[in-house]
Protein backbone atom coordinates (compact mmCIF):
# COMPACT_ATOMS: atom_id res chain seq x y z
CA UNK A 1 0.00 0.00 0.00
CA UNK A 2 2.84 2.36 0.87
CA UNK A 3 4.47 1.70 -2.50
CA UNK A 4 1.20 2.47 -4.32
CA UNK A 5 0.81 5.76 -2.46
CA UNK A 6 4.41 6.64 -3.26
CA UNK A 7 3.83 5.92 -6.96
CA UNK A 8 0.72 8.13 -6.95
CA UNK A 9 2.68 10.92 -5.25
CA UNK A 10 5.44 10.68 -7.87
CA UNK A 11 2.79 10.67 -10.63
CA UNK A 12 1.25 13.93 -9.41
CA UNK A 13 4.71 15.52 -9.14
CA UNK A 14 5.42 14.48 -12.70
CA UNK A 15 2.14 16.00 -13.93
CA UNK A 16 2.80 19.20 -11.98
CA UNK A 17 6.16 19.70 -13.73
CA UNK A 18 4.34 20.12 -17.08
CA UNK A 19 0.96 21.59 -16.15
CA UNK A 20 -0.02 22.87 -19.60
CA UNK A 21 1.03 19.69 -21.36
CA UNK A 22 -0.79 17.58 -18.80
CA UNK A 23 -3.97 19.63 -19.20
CA UNK A 24 -3.88 19.44 -23.00
CA UNK A 25 -3.33 15.70 -22.74
CA UNK A 26 -6.34 15.37 -20.44
CA UNK A 27 -8.54 17.54 -22.67
CA UNK A 28 -9.85 14.64 -24.74
CA UNK A 29 -10.74 12.75 -21.56
CA UNK A 30 -12.35 15.86 -20.05
CA UNK A 31 -14.55 16.45 -23.09
CA UNK A 32 -15.37 12.77 -23.50
CA UNK A 33 -16.29 12.13 -19.87
CA UNK A 34 -18.16 15.44 -19.57
CA UNK A 35 -20.15 14.77 -22.74
CA UNK A 36 -21.05 11.19 -21.81
CA UNK A 37 -22.14 12.10 -18.27
CA UNK A 38 -24.09 15.16 -19.48
CA UNK A 39 -25.83 13.24 -22.28
CA UNK A 40 -26.80 10.38 -19.97
CA UNK A 41 -28.10 12.83 -17.36
CA UNK A 42 -30.03 14.87 -19.91
CA UNK A 43 -31.47 11.69 -21.40
CA UNK A 44 -32.56 10.49 -17.97
CA UNK A 45 -34.09 13.89 -17.25
CA UNK A 46 -35.94 13.93 -20.58
CA UNK A 47 -37.27 10.42 -19.99
CA UNK A 48 -38.40 11.37 -16.49
CA UNK A 49 -40.13 14.49 -17.84
CA UNK A 50 -41.93 12.53 -20.57
CA UNK A 51 -42.92 9.84 -18.08
CA UNK A 52 -44.27 12.48 -15.70
CA UNK A 53 -46.27 14.10 -18.50
CA UNK A 54 -47.79 10.80 -19.58
CA UNK A 55 -48.51 9.73 -16.02
CA UNK A 56 -50.12 13.09 -15.31
CA UNK A 57 -52.77 12.13 -17.86
CA UNK A 58 -53.24 8.82 -16.06
CA UNK A 59 -51.72 5.46 -16.78
CA UNK A 60 -55.15 4.03 -17.56
CA UNK A 61 -56.10 6.22 -20.52
CA UNK A 62 -56.59 5.29 -24.15
CA UNK A 63 -56.72 7.51 -27.21
CA UNK A 64 -58.56 6.80 -30.45
CA UNK A 65 -57.31 8.68 -33.49
CA UNK A 66 -58.22 8.53 -37.18
CA UNK A 67 -56.24 5.92 -39.06
CA UNK A 68 -54.87 5.58 -42.56
CA UNK A 69 -56.05 3.74 -45.63
CA UNK A 70 -54.80 3.35 -49.18
CA UNK A 71 -56.92 4.70 -52.01
CA UNK A 72 -56.58 3.64 -55.62
CA UNK A 73 -56.13 6.51 -58.06
CA UNK A 74 -55.90 5.21 -61.58
CA UNK A 75 -53.69 2.34 -60.48
CA UNK A 76 -51.61 4.58 -58.25
CA UNK A 77 -51.51 4.19 -54.49
CA UNK A 78 -52.35 7.35 -52.56
CA UNK A 79 -51.82 7.48 -48.84
CA UNK A 80 -54.60 9.30 -47.03
CA UNK A 81 -53.57 10.32 -43.53
CA UNK A 82 -55.79 11.56 -40.84
CA UNK A 83 -55.15 14.80 -39.06
CA UNK A 84 -53.02 15.06 -35.95
CA UNK A 85 -53.59 17.07 -32.88
CA UNK A 86 -51.93 20.16 -34.34
CA UNK A 87 -54.20 20.36 -37.41
CA UNK A 88 -57.66 21.86 -37.42
CA UNK A 89 -60.76 20.28 -38.84
CA UNK A 90 -60.63 22.81 -41.68
CA UNK A 91 -57.13 21.58 -42.56
CA UNK A 92 -58.42 18.03 -42.93
CA UNK A 93 -61.38 19.03 -45.09
CA UNK A 94 -59.11 21.10 -47.34
CA UNK A 95 -56.59 18.24 -47.56
CA UNK A 96 -59.28 15.74 -48.51
CA UNK A 97 -60.87 18.14 -51.00
CA UNK A 98 -57.55 18.69 -52.78
CA UNK A 99 -56.92 14.97 -52.94
CA UNK A 100 -60.37 14.14 -54.24
CA UNK A 101 -60.11 16.89 -56.89
CA UNK A 102 -57.06 15.09 -58.20
CA UNK A 103 -59.20 12.25 -59.54
CA UNK A 104 -60.49 12.33 -63.11
CA UNK A 105 -63.73 10.76 -64.32
CA UNK A 106 -61.79 7.86 -65.82
CA UNK A 107 -60.00 7.13 -62.56
CA UNK A 108 -61.22 5.12 -59.64
CA UNK A 109 -62.79 7.56 -57.15
CA UNK A 110 -63.04 5.08 -54.33
CA UNK A 111 -61.31 6.90 -51.50
CA UNK A 112 -61.86 6.74 -47.79
CA UNK A 113 -59.95 8.13 -44.86
CA UNK A 114 -60.47 7.38 -41.21
CA UNK A 115 -62.66 9.94 -39.49
CA UNK A 116 -64.13 10.13 -36.02
CA UNK A 117 -67.54 11.51 -35.16
CA UNK A 118 -69.56 12.43 -32.10
CA UNK A 119 -71.71 9.39 -32.88
CA UNK A 120 -68.65 7.25 -32.16
CA UNK A 121 -68.43 8.84 -28.72
CA UNK A 122 -72.08 8.09 -28.03
CA UNK A 123 -71.66 4.48 -29.16
CA UNK A 124 -68.70 4.01 -26.82
CA UNK A 125 -70.61 5.55 -23.92
CA UNK A 126 -73.57 3.25 -24.48
CA UNK A 127 -71.77 -0.02 -25.22
CA UNK A 128 -68.32 0.05 -23.58
CA UNK A 129 -68.30 -1.48 -20.11
CA UNK A 130 -64.58 -0.95 -19.45
CA UNK A 131 -64.38 2.74 -20.36
CA UNK A 132 -65.41 5.86 -18.49
CA UNK A 133 -65.13 9.64 -18.99
CA UNK A 134 -65.17 9.32 -22.78
CA UNK A 135 -64.52 12.72 -24.34
CA UNK A 136 -64.10 13.98 -27.92
CA UNK A 137 -61.40 16.53 -28.70
CA UNK A 138 -61.14 18.92 -31.64
CA UNK A 139 -58.13 21.23 -31.62
CA UNK A 140 -57.36 24.28 -33.68
CA UNK A 141 -54.20 26.37 -33.64
CA UNK A 142 -53.74 29.92 -34.80
CA UNK A 143 -57.29 31.12 -34.14
CA UNK A 144 -57.76 34.85 -33.71
CA UNK A 145 -58.68 35.95 -30.20
CA UNK A 146 -59.76 39.55 -29.60
CA UNK A 147 -60.96 41.54 -26.63
CA UNK A 148 -61.60 45.28 -26.91
CA UNK A 149 -58.50 46.64 -28.69
CA UNK A 150 -56.34 43.59 -27.98
CA UNK A 151 -55.99 40.67 -30.34
CA UNK A 152 -53.72 37.69 -30.83
CA UNK A 153 -53.44 34.05 -31.77
CA UNK A 154 -54.53 31.28 -29.40
CA UNK A 155 -55.05 27.52 -29.47
CA UNK A 156 -58.59 26.21 -29.23
CA UNK A 157 -59.55 22.98 -27.53
CA UNK A 158 -63.13 22.04 -28.33
CA UNK A 159 -64.49 19.22 -26.23
CA UNK A 160 -67.38 18.03 -24.07
CA UNK A 161 -68.49 18.84 -20.54
CA UNK A 162 -66.56 15.82 -19.17
CA UNK A 163 -63.14 17.14 -20.23
CA UNK A 164 -62.49 19.03 -16.98
CA UNK A 165 -62.69 15.86 -14.88
CA UNK A 166 -60.90 13.75 -17.47
CA UNK A 167 -57.89 16.09 -17.69
CA UNK A 168 -57.84 16.72 -13.94
CA UNK A 169 -57.97 20.51 -14.38
CA UNK A 170 -59.41 22.83 -11.76
CA UNK A 171 -61.30 26.10 -12.11
CA UNK A 172 -59.85 29.33 -10.76
CA UNK A 173 -63.15 31.15 -11.21
CA UNK A 174 -66.54 30.60 -12.81
CA UNK A 175 -67.78 27.37 -14.34
CA UNK A 176 -67.00 24.91 -17.11
CA UNK A 177 -69.54 24.54 -19.90
CA UNK A 178 -72.35 22.04 -19.34
CA UNK A 179 -74.05 19.30 -21.36
CA UNK A 180 -76.71 21.86 -22.32
CA UNK A 181 -74.00 24.17 -23.66
CA UNK A 182 -72.72 21.31 -25.80
CA UNK A 183 -76.14 20.24 -27.10
CA UNK A 184 -77.13 23.86 -27.85
CA UNK A 185 -73.77 24.85 -29.43
CA UNK A 186 -73.46 27.60 -26.86
CA UNK A 187 -71.00 30.44 -27.39
CA UNK A 188 -69.46 29.85 -23.97
CA UNK A 189 -65.70 29.88 -23.47
CA UNK A 190 -63.36 28.92 -20.64
CA UNK A 191 -59.96 30.63 -20.66
CA UNK A 192 -56.56 29.18 -19.84
CA UNK A 193 -54.62 30.94 -17.09
CA UNK A 194 -52.06 32.60 -19.38
CA UNK A 195 -54.76 33.89 -21.74
CA UNK A 196 -56.31 35.79 -18.84
CA UNK A 197 -52.93 37.17 -17.80
CA UNK A 198 -52.05 38.26 -21.35
CA UNK A 199 -55.35 39.91 -22.30
CA UNK A 200 -57.11 40.89 -19.09
CA UNK A 201 -54.33 41.48 -16.57
CA UNK A 202 -55.84 41.73 -13.10
CA UNK A 203 -59.37 42.38 -14.39
CA UNK A 204 -62.05 39.71 -13.93
CA UNK A 205 -63.04 38.42 -17.38
CA UNK A 206 -66.07 36.41 -16.19
CA UNK A 207 -69.12 37.60 -18.11
CA UNK A 208 -67.06 39.58 -20.62
CA UNK A 209 -67.61 39.17 -24.35
CA UNK A 210 -64.69 38.20 -26.55
CA UNK A 211 -64.36 37.27 -30.21
CA UNK A 212 -62.89 34.10 -31.70
CA UNK A 213 -62.38 34.31 -35.45
CA UNK A 214 -64.80 37.23 -35.46
CA UNK A 215 -67.60 35.41 -33.58
CA UNK A 216 -68.76 36.59 -30.15
CA UNK A 217 -68.28 34.35 -27.11
CA UNK A 218 -68.97 34.89 -23.42
CA UNK A 219 -66.36 34.00 -20.81
CA UNK A 220 -67.86 31.68 -18.18
CA UNK A 221 -64.76 30.34 -16.46
CA UNK A 222 -61.00 30.48 -15.88
CA UNK A 223 -58.75 27.45 -15.38
CA UNK A 224 -56.04 27.25 -12.76
CA UNK A 225 -52.51 27.09 -14.12
CA UNK A 226 -51.67 23.53 -15.19
CA UNK A 227 -48.11 24.01 -16.48
CA UNK A 228 -46.52 22.24 -19.42
CA UNK A 229 -47.23 18.87 -21.01
CA UNK A 230 -44.89 17.67 -23.81
CA UNK A 231 -43.51 21.20 -24.12
CA UNK A 232 -46.97 22.73 -24.60
CA UNK A 233 -48.94 24.66 -22.03
CA UNK A 234 -52.67 24.17 -21.64
CA UNK A 235 -52.63 27.59 -19.98
CA UNK A 236 -52.34 29.14 -23.44
CA UNK A 237 -55.51 27.48 -24.74
CA UNK A 238 -59.17 28.38 -24.63
CA UNK A 239 -61.92 25.79 -24.28
CA UNK A 240 -65.30 25.78 -26.04
CA UNK A 241 -68.08 23.21 -26.60
CA UNK A 242 -67.16 20.84 -29.42
CA UNK A 243 -70.47 21.35 -31.24
CA UNK A 244 -69.84 25.10 -31.25
CA UNK A 245 -66.47 24.58 -32.93
CA UNK A 246 -67.95 22.18 -35.46
CA UNK A 247 -71.01 24.24 -36.38
CA UNK A 248 -69.84 27.83 -35.96
CA UNK A 249 -66.06 27.91 -36.44
CA UNK A 250 -64.97 25.09 -38.73
CA UNK A 251 -68.09 23.82 -40.44
CA UNK A 252 -67.26 20.12 -40.01
CA UNK A 253 -68.75 17.13 -38.20
CA UNK A 254 -65.54 15.27 -37.32
CA UNK A 255 -63.25 15.27 -34.28
CA UNK A 256 -59.49 14.93 -33.94
CA UNK A 257 -59.50 12.23 -31.31
CA UNK A 258 -61.50 10.44 -28.66
CA UNK A 259 -59.94 9.92 -25.25
CA UNK A 260 -61.19 7.77 -22.42
CA UNK A 261 -60.18 6.32 -19.09
CA UNK A 262 -60.15 2.59 -18.46
CA UNK A 263 -61.86 1.44 -15.28
CA UNK A 264 -58.63 -0.30 -14.18
CA UNK A 265 -55.02 -0.52 -15.39
CA UNK A 266 -55.27 -4.32 -15.27
CA UNK A 267 -57.85 -4.41 -18.08
CA UNK A 268 -56.31 -1.95 -20.53
CA UNK A 269 -55.79 -4.61 -23.20
CA UNK A 270 -59.36 -5.84 -22.80
CA UNK A 271 -60.64 -2.25 -22.94
CA UNK A 272 -58.71 -1.59 -26.17
CA UNK A 273 -60.15 -4.77 -27.71
CA UNK A 274 -63.66 -3.78 -26.61
CA UNK A 275 -63.31 -0.26 -28.01
CA UNK A 276 -61.92 -1.65 -31.27
CA UNK A 277 -64.90 -3.96 -31.68
CA UNK A 278 -67.40 -1.17 -31.02
CA UNK A 279 -65.63 1.21 -33.40
CA UNK A 280 -65.43 -1.37 -36.20
CA UNK A 281 -69.15 -2.03 -35.90
CA UNK A 282 -69.85 1.71 -35.76
CA UNK A 283 -67.79 2.29 -38.93
CA UNK A 284 -69.28 -0.74 -40.73
CA UNK A 285 -65.89 -2.40 -41.18
CA UNK A 286 -66.18 -6.00 -42.34
CA UNK A 287 -64.07 -8.86 -40.94
CA UNK A 288 -60.69 -8.97 -42.68
CA UNK A 289 -60.74 -5.26 -43.54
CA UNK A 290 -58.29 -2.86 -41.96
CA UNK A 291 -59.56 -0.51 -39.29
CA UNK A 292 -59.74 3.17 -40.27
CA UNK A 293 -58.75 4.25 -36.76
CA UNK A 294 -55.95 3.62 -34.28
CA UNK A 295 -56.10 3.02 -30.55
CA UNK A 296 -53.15 3.65 -28.26
CA UNK A 297 -52.77 3.58 -24.50
CA UNK A 298 -50.69 5.75 -22.18
CA UNK A 299 -48.66 2.64 -21.29
CA UNK A 300 -47.75 2.18 -24.96
CA UNK A 301 -46.76 5.83 -25.20
CA UNK A 302 -44.61 5.40 -22.11
CA UNK A 303 -42.80 2.40 -23.59
CA UNK A 304 -42.30 4.19 -26.91
CA UNK A 305 -40.96 7.34 -25.26
CA UNK A 306 -38.59 5.30 -23.09
CA UNK A 307 -37.35 3.36 -26.11
CA UNK A 308 -36.74 6.51 -28.15
CA UNK A 309 -34.85 8.29 -25.36
CA UNK A 310 -32.75 5.19 -24.70
CA UNK A 311 -31.76 4.97 -28.36
CA UNK A 312 -30.88 8.67 -28.47
CA UNK A 313 -28.79 8.44 -25.28
CA UNK A 314 -26.89 5.42 -26.63
CA UNK A 315 -26.30 7.14 -29.98
CA UNK A 316 -25.10 10.42 -28.49
CA UNK A 317 -23.03 8.69 -25.82
CA UNK A 318 -21.33 6.58 -28.50
CA UNK A 319 -20.43 9.72 -30.42
CA UNK A 320 -19.11 11.39 -27.27
CA UNK A 321 -17.15 8.26 -26.38
CA UNK A 322 -15.03 8.78 -29.49
CA UNK A 323 -13.46 11.69 -27.61
CA UNK A 324 -12.43 9.23 -24.90
CA UNK A 325 -10.62 7.14 -27.50
CA UNK A 326 -8.87 10.23 -28.85
CA UNK A 327 -7.97 11.19 -25.30
CA UNK A 328 -6.53 7.72 -24.68
CA UNK A 329 -4.34 7.99 -27.77
CA UNK A 330 -3.17 11.39 -26.54
CA UNK A 331 -2.22 9.89 -23.19
CA UNK A 332 -0.26 7.10 -24.86
CA UNK A 333 1.63 9.60 -27.01
CA UNK A 334 2.53 11.83 -24.09
CA UNK A 335 3.63 8.84 -22.02
CA UNK A 336 5.97 7.76 -24.81
CA UNK A 337 7.39 11.30 -24.77
CA UNK A 338 7.72 11.08 -20.99
CA UNK A 339 9.65 7.79 -21.26
CA UNK A 340 12.07 9.39 -23.70
CA UNK A 341 12.52 12.46 -21.49
CA UNK A 342 13.07 10.37 -18.35
CA UNK A 343 15.35 7.69 -19.83
CA UNK A 344 18.26 8.73 -17.63
CA UNK A 345 15.98 8.70 -14.54
CA UNK A 346 14.91 5.16 -15.43
CA UNK A 347 18.57 4.12 -15.77
CA UNK A 348 19.41 5.55 -12.33
CA UNK A 349 16.45 3.80 -10.69
CA UNK A 350 17.43 0.48 -12.25
CA UNK A 351 21.05 0.98 -11.23
CA UNK A 352 20.06 1.32 -7.57
CA UNK A 353 17.88 -1.78 -7.62
CA UNK A 354 14.51 -0.98 -9.21
CA UNK A 355 13.07 -3.92 -11.09
CA UNK A 356 11.32 -3.86 -14.47
CA UNK A 357 8.05 -4.42 -12.64
CA UNK A 358 8.61 -1.32 -10.48
CA UNK A 359 9.28 0.87 -13.52
CA UNK A 360 6.24 -0.51 -15.33
CA UNK A 361 3.92 0.05 -12.37
CA UNK A 362 5.22 3.62 -11.99
CA UNK A 363 4.41 4.61 -15.58
CA UNK A 364 1.03 2.81 -15.57
CA UNK A 365 0.18 4.67 -12.35
CA UNK A 366 1.06 7.99 -13.98
CA UNK A 367 -1.09 7.14 -16.98
CA UNK A 368 -4.06 6.20 -14.78
CA UNK A 369 -3.66 9.33 -12.63
CA UNK A 370 -3.56 11.47 -15.77
CA UNK A 371 -6.69 9.85 -17.19
CA UNK A 372 -8.58 9.75 -13.89
CA UNK A 373 -7.81 13.41 -13.21
CA UNK A 374 -9.24 14.24 -16.62
CA UNK A 375 -12.33 12.19 -15.77
CA UNK A 376 -12.89 14.07 -12.51
CA UNK A 377 -12.56 17.43 -14.27
CA UNK A 378 -14.90 16.10 -16.98
CA UNK A 379 -17.56 15.37 -14.37
CA UNK A 380 -17.26 18.98 -13.20
CA UNK A 381 -17.70 20.02 -16.84
CA UNK A 382 -20.88 17.88 -17.02
CA UNK A 383 -22.22 19.51 -13.84
CA UNK A 384 -21.68 22.91 -15.46
CA UNK A 385 -23.50 21.88 -18.66
CA UNK A 386 -26.52 20.42 -16.86
CA UNK A 387 -26.61 23.40 -14.49
CA UNK A 388 -26.76 25.87 -17.37
CA UNK A 389 -29.40 23.75 -19.10
CA UNK A 390 -31.50 23.61 -15.95
CA UNK A 391 -31.21 27.38 -15.48
CA UNK A 392 -32.42 28.27 -18.96
CA UNK A 393 -34.90 25.44 -19.68
CA UNK A 394 -37.61 23.53 -17.83
CA UNK A 395 -35.71 20.26 -18.28
CA UNK A 396 -34.36 18.79 -15.05
CA UNK A 397 -31.23 16.68 -15.59
CA UNK A 398 -29.69 15.72 -12.25
CA UNK A 399 -26.40 13.83 -12.38
CA UNK A 400 -26.77 10.47 -10.69
CA UNK A 401 -24.13 8.07 -9.41
CA UNK A 402 -24.51 5.58 -12.25
CA UNK A 403 -23.07 7.71 -15.13
CA UNK A 404 -20.37 9.11 -12.82
CA UNK A 405 -19.16 5.65 -11.78
CA UNK A 406 -19.32 4.47 -15.39
CA UNK A 407 -17.37 7.48 -16.68
CA UNK A 408 -14.66 7.19 -14.00
CA UNK A 409 -14.36 3.46 -14.67
CA UNK A 410 -13.93 4.12 -18.38
CA UNK A 411 -11.35 6.86 -17.83
CA UNK A 412 -9.40 4.59 -15.46
CA UNK A 413 -9.54 1.75 -17.98
CA UNK A 414 -8.34 4.07 -20.75
CA UNK A 415 -5.40 5.18 -18.62
CA UNK A 416 -4.53 1.55 -17.93
CA UNK A 417 -4.90 0.32 -21.51
CA UNK A 418 -3.11 3.18 -23.22
CA UNK A 419 -0.44 3.37 -20.53
CA UNK A 420 0.68 -0.26 -20.82
CA UNK A 421 2.73 0.12 -24.00
CA UNK A 422 4.76 3.16 -22.84
CA UNK A 423 5.24 1.44 -19.45
CA UNK A 424 6.49 -1.74 -21.13
CA UNK A 425 8.91 0.30 -23.20
CA UNK A 426 10.22 2.05 -20.08
CA UNK A 427 10.61 -1.24 -18.23
CA UNK A 428 12.61 -2.82 -21.07
CA UNK A 429 15.19 -0.03 -21.29
CA UNK A 430 18.79 -1.15 -20.79
CA UNK A 431 20.06 0.53 -17.60
CA UNK A 432 23.60 1.12 -19.01
CA UNK A 433 22.29 2.73 -22.21
CA UNK A 434 19.78 4.71 -20.18
CA UNK A 435 22.54 6.17 -17.98
CA UNK A 436 24.43 7.28 -21.10
CA UNK A 437 21.32 9.00 -22.48
CA UNK A 438 21.54 12.80 -22.70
Amino acid sequence: MRRILENIKIAFKSLALNKLRSFLTMLGIIIGVGSVVAVMSIGAGAEASITENIQSMGTNTITITPGREQASMGGREVSVESIGGAQTGMDLMEQRRNLINGFTEEEDEEISAGELYLEDVEALKEEASLLEEIVPVLTGGGSTFSYMNWSGSVSITATSEDYLNFAGYELEKGNFFTADDVSNSSNAVVLGYNVVTDYFGKANPIGEDIKINGKKFTVIGILKSVGYTFGMSADNSIYIPITTAQNKLYGIDTVNQITAKVVSEEVIDEAIAEAKTIMRIQHHILPGENSDFEISSSAQLLEMASSVTDIMVILLSSIAAISLLVGGIGIMNIMFVSVTERTREIGIRKAIGAKNRDIMIQFITESIVLSLSGGIIGIGFAVLITGVLGAFTTLSSPITASPVIMALSFSTAIGLIFGIFPAMRAARLNPIESLRHE
